[in-house]
């Protein structure tokens, strides 16, 4: 585990935190910052991470505070709240 890696892991925990004290704004750069980082090192944002943040607005997603889990058939719905981006895994 690199330098690139412990930072990202650490912005990632960072942004968790400022979701639970409702600073939105906060918890959006850390995610910026840690994708930019993954970006320009070439080392990509953790599996534990990817599932856990929203493609679109870049906002860590806690379930029923910033996202709107669902479980359908065959797959899992995740929805922003604040930008209303949809993403569907796949569950057995």
């Amino acid at each position: 585990m690199g330098i690139p890696s412990e930072r990202i892991e650490r912005l990632f925990v960072l942004s968790r935190e400022a979701v639970v004290d409702d600073e939105y704004d906060r918890a959006r750069e850390y995610i910026r910052l840690a994708r930019r980082i993954a970006e320009r090192n070439r080392c990509g944002v953790p599996r534990k991470f990817e599932r856990k943040t929203c493609d679109d607005c870049a906002v860590y997603l806690r379930p029923g505070k910033t996202g709107r889990v669902r479980l359908r058939s065959g797959h899992v719905v995740v929805r922003c709240v604040e930008c209303g981006a949809t993403a569907r895994y796949p569950h057995a």
